[in-house]
């Protein structure tokens, strides 16, 4: 059963709550999520998640059979968090919240947002990991960064899908299964370790200073490149573990190279276990997008902000990334992208197709990385003629770099 969170360390405060709401708990992801804890003698895990207006959060896992009824979480005064601590859970054991929108309704099965491990697609389980304490090598190089001049320094990018580069040669599909009798398939990808060497030696003999990965956070659809999201927080499991990406970004940085992550904070995908419809009805996303088959996040909620923002951090903070391009810029500043019916185009208080909420978010995001890492690249994708895209959010830009 599981019982009220003790530990210090990810006791959701009020404070929390508050800069939660407002959009500026940056670090929300060292409480909300699923974190190793000992209470009152016995090991367990933590866990916490943002669920408000809902009846009751179950958790539900491996680790007491999927019993919907066998641990409930604990719901803070204000704010929606619900948290708890369940005793003799271990890392790498599969769970999602079971949420009770209303009194009696069926529950909704979701993977957690905040997890730092999912399961390999298709499977859709959240997994309790543990990623602290990986002993990083890179101290040369992060020094050596801190003190370089970025816009004086060169810059040439291989751009790459790590699940595409390169395959193994047997015949299997990506996730190493057996295709469909007759059938001969690309090829299983190659792990994070040993892309860690292939990979790495290759961009190093190409002459190249950075690795753009396209996006490596977990995603349902092959097809997808990783542009449509599930799991924000997660490394996707397809080539590895969380700590074998981290010794990826390792070997990258003492081959002298740098590492760039792709970070879609325009849109995440529809698929059940995600982000969409999460308590029974709209809380992560505004609407659809009209031409990708996705929800866009509603960049006004200040819960959100936090979410990605602490998200962008996160990347930065526990994986060493050197940059982050940020995807479809275009398509979360003009309100009516891709709405080419006149009839259904909206406006903003002052009349124009700028949409405030987002643009403020992006001003927001680049100010705070700036703040606690002046020394990583943000990078747009934005090809229309929007003013003053690299030019600093106290004089009207948006505070990208490139």
């Amino acid at each position: 059963m599981a019982e009220m969170t003790k530990d210090a360390r990810y006791l959701i405060s009020s404070d929390d709550v508050y800069l939660m709401g407002k959009g500026e708990w940056y670090r929300s992801y060292d409480k909300l999520g699923a974190h190793p804890a000992t209470q009152d003698g016995e090991d367990g895990y933590c866990f916490a998640v943002w669920a408000p207006g809902v009846t009751s959060v179950r958790l539900v896992g491996e680790f007491n059979g999927w019993d919907e009824n066998a641990d409930y979480l604990f719901e803070t005064e204000t704010g929606g968090i619900w948290c708890g601590f369940v005793p003799g859970v271990h890392a790498d054991e599969c769970y999602k919240y079971a949420i009770e929108p209303t009194p009696g309704a069926e529950l909704i099965y979701k993977a957690d947002p905040y997890a730092f491990h999912a399961q390999c697609p298709p499977d859709t389980a959240s997994v309790t990991t543990d990623i602290r304490h990986y002993e990083w090598g890179d101290n040369a190089w992060m020094l050596e960064r801190n003190k370089r001049k970025m816009l004086k320094s060169p810059l040439n990018i291989f751009e790459v899908h790590l699940g595409s580069w390169k395959r193994h040669d047997d015949g299997l599909n990506g996730n190493g299964t057996e295709p469909p009798a007759g059938e001969r398939a690309g090829g299983s990808y190659l792990t994070y370790d040993e892309l860690s060497v292939e990979l790495v030696d290759y961009v190093k003999k190409m002459g190249y200073t950075h690795i753009e990965l396209l996006p490596i956070m977990e995603h349902p659809f092959d097809g997808s490149w990783g542009y449509q999201i599930t799991g924000y927080y997660a490394p996707t499991s397809r080539y590895g573990s969380p700590k074998e990406f981290m010794h990826f970004v390792d070997a990258c940085h003492e081959a002298g190279i740098g590492v760039i992550l792709d970070w879609v904070p325009g849109g995440f995908c529809k698929d059940a276990q995600g982000l969409g419809n999460f308590v029974g009805h709209k809380l992560y996303e505004e609407k659809e997008h009209p031409n990708w088959g996705t929800y866009k996040f509603n960049l006004g909620k200040g819960e959100v902000r936090t979410f990605l923002i602490s998200n962008a951090l996160y990347w930065l903070d526990q994986y060493h990334a050197d940059g982050l391009r940020m995807d479809g810029v275009s398509s979360m500043l003009y309100m009516n992208f891709g709405i080419d019916d006149p009839s259904q185009k909206r406006f903003n208080s002052k009349g124009t197709e700028e949409d405030l909420d987002a643009s403020e978010f992006i001003r927001r995001t680049n100010s705070t990385v700036e703040r606690y890492h002046p020394d990583v690249m943000m990078i747009a994708e934005e090809s229309t003629a929007w003013p003053l895209v690299t030019y600093p959010p106290e004089v009207g830009g948006l505070g990208f770099n490139f």
